[in-house]
């Protein structure tokens, strides 16, 4: 298995993408890559499908990244976590009280927001649509500002 890394320039930073074959695993904002090429990883310019689906989700098609297929390790809870912001369209936000009851634990609020704090998809897996109960952003691993940058993007704000 050889996983595919690469880097694109977006109006929010650089995002670096992990992939293995067509399926992201990893997507995060950072100056720097940390990642070397070597046996099993190949930095390449641009990942097949994936990075055409990024770059036309900056370029306003914001439904674009709904066709990137992904996966994560994560605990049960979190996995349907993320699962429900997946579904979360473009445009739209829901709460972390909302992502715990469809992750099927209602009470588990605070796990919502520690599954979006551990999401290692981020954009694809649309942690950024998730807000505080009354509408208040919250916190962004990447900062508020990206947050709302992509919110507004998206057309919410």
């Amino acid at each position: 298995m050889t996983l595919l890394v690469t880097t694109h320039k977006t109006p929010v930073g650089n995002l670096n993408l992990i992939a293995d074959d067509q399926i992201l695993i990893g997507a995060n904002l950072s100056t720097i890559s940390a990642f070397k090429a070597g046996k099993d990883i190949k930095i390449v310019k641009s990942i097949p499908v994936i990075s055409d689906l990024i770059n036309d989700y900056f370029d306003g098609d914001i439904t674009a990244i709904n066709g990137i297929k992904v996966s994560q390790p994560g605990a049960p809870f979190s996995q349907a976590a993320w699962k429900a912001m997946r579904k979360i369209s473009g445009g739209k936000v829901l709460s972390y009280s909302d992502i715990a009851q469809r992750a099927g634990s209602p009470a588990a609020v605070r796990a919502a927001g520690s599954a979006c704090a551990n999401n290692a998809i981020m954009l694809v897996v649309p942690c950024h649509r998730v807000v505080k109960t009354g509408g208040a952003l919250g916190n962004y691993a990447y900062g508020v500002n990206k947050k709302e940058w992509l919110l507004r993007h998206e057309g919410y704000l």
